[in-house]
């Protein structure tokens, strides 16, 4: 929903762990108000709460930012995209949809992680039609689903400690080689 005119308000917030208070036009949603105030991750892709694309953490419940009045998150704890991990840091979800190629645009992505964060929350094992379901209110024009679907599964995994991978999708360091395995060196013959 556009700003259109008429009154403001303030509404106390808590985002990704700042107390603050930010002013909210008469038309905004909350994720109008989040990206003018610098919280760029949370995307609008339908500005009716359809798309996925602005998904966040109300008091620990996902719901879709671009769908939801600022004054109905008065004095709420909203935690984004960006209080999952940093660059250096990510989040096993976030590096899961890295390693796994589930990234194209990116503009979905970062609704569909917090999604896949609050799936594992509640299901830390889920099926591939878990994940399928959980997901499905994410519109991506980009990927075709499949990617993003393997990309949670592998987080979960590895939120459980079952497996590893490495950033470049090889064998991660320290898993030892077979003799004759040519992946682990420019195309075989060598020498360790």
């Amino acid at each position: 929903m556009p700003k259109t005119g008429g009154y403001s308000v303030d509404i106390e917030l808590t985002i990704n762990g700042e107390r603050t208070i930010v002013e909210a036009g008469s038309g905004d949603d909350l994720a109008t108000v989040l990206r003018q105030h610098g919280y760029i991750g949370v995307k609008c892709g339908c500005d009716g709460g359809t798309c996925g694309a602005s998904k966040v953490f109300v008091d620990g419940e996902v719901r879709m930012a671009c769908g939801m009045a600022p004054a109905d998150a008065n004095g709420s704890e909203i935690l984004t995209v960006a209080a999952l991990g940093t660059q250096d840091d990510l989040h096993p979800v976030q590096q899961a949809f890295v390693d796994n190629f589930a990234v194209q645009c990116g503009f979905c992505i970062p609704g569909m992680v917090m999604q896949a964060v609050a799936l594992l929350d509640s299901n830390p094992d889920p099926t591939e039609r878990e994940v399928r379901e959980a997901l499905d209110d994410n519109v991506c024009r980009c990927t075709g689903y499949q990617k993003p679907v393997e990309a949670v599964l592998d987080a979960a995994g590895r939120m459980q400690g079952e497996q590893s991978v490495a950033a470049d999708g090889g064998q991660p360091v320290g898993t030892p080689r077979e003799e004759g395995d040519a992946a682990g060196c420019c195309g075989g013959g060598c020498d360790e």
